[in-house]
């Protein structure tokens, strides 16, 4: 924290520092003394009281109680105030728009579902993105005004040249190369957009099975089949934001898928997504195949086939395992990253089970030997995700106390 001698607002800039740091360490261990806060940061009693009292004044902490019952004098214990900002994400998906708004700790304070009609019919996108945030606003108490930022997910990604979405041709309404500017008139607070598999990795990494891992890739396999690559602790997008869409990837097994952005479909969908566990199941005499959609039906079947000990599970399993992986060696001999993390229904409902099968499996396939381990984000991994960035600019927001 040091700085040169003498440099002007040097001071202000080391107190904002460590206002910054008390503020992550009631983050991450939740009600803290000010002795703790002290220890932890290496500050002296007095200047970690004048940080406390410095930011109670500001109103981001909160005087919440005393460590009565615990050996010693009581002490004053503080936590970040909830409510000294929120932000909201949005997970978009040809069927619904789920949002939620997340107090500046994390807690999730308001969601909404709102079901998206079909291809050519219903209200235009930009009323479906503010309705369904309004609905989120106001199951948490709040004003459009309270949100410091949104951030919005979605299938494919926003072409940074032309602003026009790509590689997600079944979400209508969503492909106006002025949409984004008819967003930004709509809204009253900043919004970042980002694609739906890219915020499952950031979620993971924030919250999950890629915690503490700069390298990484994630195998998302749900309504789609889709990677996200993080390198070097950062989300890698490409040149038109289309890192990542394996789906479209020609691989051994199928046919070769031309105009593949035409047939939003490419050959390692066509092999190993979602729609193609239950037509596995049916070629291997599977008879009781539930209804309802594909990714539902796939993830059902997965685990079922992953707790059953008989010929035909087993085998649906191992087919399932083969053609994830043979996707999977491809992209661990271009990347050799250090973990994959196995995320979506389809996958995660395998467990164990199927992470050993495709970790034996890729073995066998790949030079490379990344670890492969399951998500742990399983509840709306894709919303967690885009609360978790919108969050992070938030705080660097609300919790800069140089200005």
């Amino acid at each position: 924290m040091a700085g040169t001698a003498g440099t002007p607002g040097t001071p202000r800039v080391l107190r904002a520092m460590n206002d910054r740091a008390a503020l992550d360490l009631l983050l991450e261990h939740g009600q803290l003394s000010r002795t703790r806060i002290g220890k932890l940061t290496g500050l002296s009693k007095p200047t970690a009281s004048q940080l406390l009292a410095r930011l109670e004044a500001a109103g981001l902490v909160l005087a919440t109680g005393t460590t009565e019952g615990r050996p010693g004098p009581n002490a004053q214990l503080y936590e970040v105030n909830p409510a000294a900002g929120y932000a909201a994400g949005l997970d978009v998906t040809p069927q619904r728009i789920l949002a939620a708004v997340a107090d500046i700790t994390g807690r999730t304070v308001g969601r909404h579902e709102l079901p998206t009609p079909g291809r050519r019919t219903g209200a235009p996108v930009v009323q479906q993105v503010t309705d369904a945030l309004d609905g989120a606003v106001k199951a948490a108490g709040l004003a459009r005004d309270d949100i410091h930022r949104l951030v919005i997910g979605t299938p494919g990604a926003f072409d940074p040249t032309t602003g026009r979405l790509r590689y997600a041709s079944h979400l209508p309404g969503w492909h106006s190369p002025t949409l984004l500017d008819e967003l930004a008139a709509a809204l009253p607070m900043p919004f970042e957009y980002e694609n739906d598999v890219n915020l499952v990795a950031l979620a993971e990494q924030r919250l999950g099975a890629a915690r503490d891992h700069t390298d990484f890739v994630l195998l998302w396999n749900q309504e789609g089949l889709g990677a996200a690559l993080v390198l070097g602790g950062r989300l890698h997008r490409g040149w038109t934001g289309g890192a990542g869409e394996v789906g479209f990837l020609p691989v051994p097994g199928t046919p070769l898928v031309r105009q593949v952005t035409k047939a939003n479909s490419g050959g390692y969908q066509e092999l190993a997504g979602s729609q193609a566990v239950p037509r596995l199941a049916r070629e291997l005499g599977i008879e009781d195949i539930p209804a309802g959609p594909y990714a539902e039906v796939a993830a059902a079947l997965v685990e079922r086939a992953a707790t059953r000990d008989d010929d035909l599970h087993r085998e649906l399993l191992r087919s399932y395992a083969t053609r994830l992986a043979t996707g999977l060696a491809s992209l661990v001999s271009v990347l050799d990253p250090e973990l994959v993390v196995l995320s979506g229904a389809s996958l995660t409902s395998g467990g164990e089970t199927l992470r050993a099968l495709v970790q034996a499996e890729l073995e066998e396939l790949a030079a490379a030997r990344p670890r492969l381990v399951v998500g742990d984000v399983r509840e709306h991994p894709v919303l967690r995700g885009a609360l978790e960035s919108a969050l992070a600019t938030t705080r660097d927001e609300v919790f800069d106390t140089s200005r």
